[in-house]
């Protein structure tokens, strides 16, 4: 499968989007396709989103990991291959990863056939990245990755021209998590608070002071920060009322900041409540946890960006407190998450992901399947202690 095959894959997925975890019509693409070249791949046990293993069980295992999952947004491209299905969209280039897992692993298959593969790569087709806590937790479930020494996976990155990979070592995402806080006591009139909890003073209280202190508990490099998104009580002005609630995210870039943060949140409020004489309930809602990417695998992408794309393709990338469920696999085995160029170089204009007018220069395709490729390469020589294959260039599988 050459480029303009790859092409014709991405754009039949992007014409029949599929939400997460009811992708059936993508799992079944992607595994005719890998039938088709003489593999194996087994779907993962709630039907959509498959695991391919390429290579003998000797030696190191790769993992290359593609999204497969679109967004509920709609298409507002004028392009042969708009979304067919109403409201639905991959407006966050998860086609374009299926894509390049794809190429990568048929390029990969090939040396295999070919004895030139020194241990095993392991295809991870994910469904549901877009629905927290994520669709990598079916993945670790089913074991999808047991045996794994190190994983890969690519974003598209609008910011970046085609040709270039971003890279960064540590957080590259944010952890993201949700909170909700119901807070009751005696209601009663506003003429008399004393007689009352002052319920809306407590809650104002918890609204203005947690932020405050959670930023003051940790270190301040981890970026822990809460923001609320919605606060209510009370539906007249002359009644203190009997309950009110605020709903906000949480969001850090260190892991163990992330892993604190509830314990943390609830002696926090709970001192803030009994002050003022409330109870407080607290649901809180795990969603990822930070990307981290480990120096070693960000050298690998590095080496391979150079040796396939230029000297120059390598480039730095800012952290994001966004949510990616690829931190959860760099929970259990190191690896590294990079950020590929999808821009047209020379291109000024800007169209960010999670829009329905999000669309990429194809030619990505190529220089993705050439990255990850290479970058699986050097993973497996290296794991064998033995040096990579300076002459191995993919480009387009």
């Amino acid at each position: 499968m050459h480029e303009r095959p790859l092409i014709d894959f991405r754009r039949d997925l992007h014409a029949h989007p599929e939400l997460g975890f009811v992708e059936h019509r993508t799992t079944g693409r992607i595994a005719a396709r890998l039938t088709e070249a003489g593999l194996d791949p087994v779907p993962l046990p709630r039907g959509t989103g498959l695991i391919c293993d390429i290579g003998s069980g000797d030696g190191p295992t790769v993992a290359l990991r593609a999204d497969i999952d679109a967004l509920p947004l709609p298409d507002e491209k004028d392009v042969p291959y708009r979304s067919t299905v109403n409201g639905v969209c991959h407006a966050c280039g998860h086609d374009v990863h299926t894509a390049i897992v794809l190429g990568a692993g048929l390029f990969l298959a090939r040396q295999a056939r070919a004895g030139l593969l020194p241990g095993r790569v392991r295809l991870i087709f994910q469904p549901a990245e877009e629905v927290m806590p994520g669709g990598a937790l079916r993945v670790l479930e089913a074991g999808g990755i047991n045996g794994v020494d190190r994983i890969f996976g690519l974003h598209c990155d609008p910011r970046l021209e085609v040709g270039q990979l971003g890279l960064r070592v540590g957080p590259i995402t944010g952890a993201c998590d949700k909170v909700a806080v119901r807070v009751a006591g005696p209601g009663g009139h506003t003429a008399r608070p004393h007689l009352t909890a002052d319920l809306v003073f407590a809650l104002a209280k918890i609204v203005t002071e947690l932020p405050a202190a959670l930023s003051r508990r940790v270190d301040p490099r981890s970026s822990l920060s809460l923001v609320w998104g919605r606060v209510q009580a009370g539906s007249v002005a002359n009644a203190i009322p009997d309950d009110g609630v605020a709903e906000g995210t949480i969001r850090c870039l260190d892991e163990q900041a992330w892993h604190e943060a509830p314990d943390l949140f609830k002696s926090l409020l709970d001192s803030v409540a009994i002050a003022y004489g409330v109870e407080a309930e607290m649901n809180y809602v795990r969603g990822v946890p930070p990307t981290i990417n480990e120096a070693a695998s960000v050298q690998m992408l590095r080496d391979a960006a150079g040796r396939v794309l230029g000297p120059d393709a390598a480039v730095p990338t800012p952290q994001s407190l966004g949510g990616e469920d690829f931190g959860w696999y760099l929970e259990s085995v190191p690896g590294a998450y990079a950020r590929l160029g999808v821009r047209t170089p020379g291109d000024t204009s800007m169209v960010d992901i999670h829009q329905g007018t999000f669309d990429v220069d194809e030619t990505c395709i190529a220089a993705g399947v050439g990255v990850l490729s290479a970058t699986a390469l050097t993973a497996l020589w290296d794991g064998c202690r033995a040096p990579a294959d300076e002459a191995v260039q993919p480009v387009t599988a």
